[in-house]
């Protein structure tokens, strides 16, 4: 009895809706679709993380305990944050910045630097990757920046150029640890919300030329990156040389086919491919659940991602411009990341470096990531609270008047009743 009686309880929580009597103060989707994604990327990352794990650390559970780790520090990061009211992010905004900014500073200076990148800040057996919190500080000031500057934004040139010095400041800081991937996706994030914001189509589209052709100028001056570049169109040119990552991400994909080869029946993780835990999870995705499993996993990210930009269109309508044009950030950030990542492992896009959200292997990204989820579940809430406040005191003034419509008229004092 008391089993049956909880499947009514767990029906109710389980309800995207909710009830008259108890309407939701949250999207229990955002909460379903990021807990989808946690499991995920546990299971794939001890599946992709033995082999190494076994050959570096003599423990083939070394990745999927840190992982569990971080998934757990993220979880309690989240709740914390989840009490905080986003007018506090709001004013904090200016401040998150600077700490954005001197982070990546401070990686310059006292970065470890791996496999030819200075990009993280040791702490202990611990690594911070400066660039995951920089960008989600950068979005929360340049959302605070649209609501300011809106007007000027829509009006006048140097409104829509202010927040594009900013990101150049951030973007030569990663250029030099050296870090492209995450400058443009901080790039074409920034343009898509000025755009969002009213910007003239001219300014846009002046913009993106000019940003493209820096990006061309930058692969074309690194020889460096120029190979990557060149790896990427013919890797089977090079398949033991610089697109030899590429060319064994490829066959693990081949591999897979239509289903797959089942958990836990990847040969590219065998240490053929270089890292199949991380940037290149989805590859052994590909190999051992196939298209199907694939095409799931972007199922569930897209269905993430359209609630987002939805979230930030019902902000907007709100009038609540600054969680407006932050879920928008978050939602066309984590679309350009999650595109990039895949195109990179099957050879659509340069390999980059991003991380997979949720499903990679890499605190930094997992806790930035999760707090992303936690910021649009507490936008979500206060619409929901704004709203359901507004129908109650609606309520309350109709039935205020709905009682003094019935209630009789009170006799006159000292009248000939007596």
């Amino acid at each position: 009895m008391p089993l049956m009686a909880s499947i009514p309880r767990w029906g109710q929580w389980l309800s995207l809706s909710g009830d008259e009597k108890q309407p939701l103060t949250y999207d229990r989707g955002f909460l379903l679709l990021a807990l989808a994604l946690f499991l995920i990327g546990m299971i794939m990352v001890a599946s992709s993380s033995m082999p190494v794990a076994e050959r570096l650390y003599d423990n083939p559970f070394h990745f999927v305990f840190r992982h569990g780790f971080y998934i757990v520090i993220s979880l309690v990061i989240a709740a914390l944050a989840l009490t905080r009211p986003m007018q506090q992010w709001h004013q904090a905004s200016g401040y998150l910045l600077i700490l954005a900014i001197v982070m990546l500073a401070a990686v310059l200076v006292i970065g470890r630097t791996v496999n030819g990148s200075t990009r993280w800040i040791a702490l202990g057996p611990f690594n911070i990757q400066a660039a995951e919190p920089a960008k989600l500080f950068f979005f929360c000031y340049l959302s605070a920046y649209l609501v300011r500057k809106k007007d000027e934004i829509t009006e006048q040139i140097k409104g829509f150029f202010k927040p594009l010095l900013v990101l150049g400041v951030l973007g030569f800081l990663l250029l030099m640890q050296p870090d492209l991937g995450t400058a443009v996706v901080m790039f074409i994030t920034t343009i898509g919300l000025l755009f969002l914001a009213g910007a003239k189509i001219w300014q846009f589209l002046a913009v993106m030329f000019g940003g493209l052709m820096g990006i061309a100028a930058l692969i074309v001056m690194s020889p460096y990156r120029w190979r990557r570049i060149t790896a990427f169109m013919e890797p089977w040119e090079r398949p033991f040389d610089e697109g030899y990552q590429l060319t064994q991400s490829l066959m693990a994909y081949g591999r897979g086919e239509t289903f797959g080869q089942g958990l836990g029946n990847s040969i590219q993780k065998l240490e053929y491919l270089p890292e199949a835990h991380t940037d290149f999870v989805m590859a052994v995705v590909g190999e051992e659940f196939g298209f199907f499993g694939i095409f799931i996993i972007l199922l569930i990210c897209f269905t993430l991602v359209i609630k987002a930009l939805f979230l930030g269109k019902r902000a907007l309508l709100n009038e609540k411009y600054f969680e407006g044009y932050f879920a928008y950030a978050i939602g066309i950030w984590m679309s350009f990341q999650i595109a990039v990542n895949v195109g990179a492992s099957a050879g659509v896009f340069p390999t980059k470096g991003l991380t997979m959200p949720l499903i990679s292997y890499g605190g930094s990204s997992m806790i930035v990531m999760t707090l992303a989820i936690v910021v649009l579940i507490r936008i979500d809430h206060e619409l929901r609270v704004q709203t359901l406040n507004s129908a109650n005191q609606s309520n309350s003034k109709s039935n205020g008047k709905a009682a003094n419509k019935t209630r009789k008229p009170r006799s006159k004092a000292g009248g000939d009743d007596e």
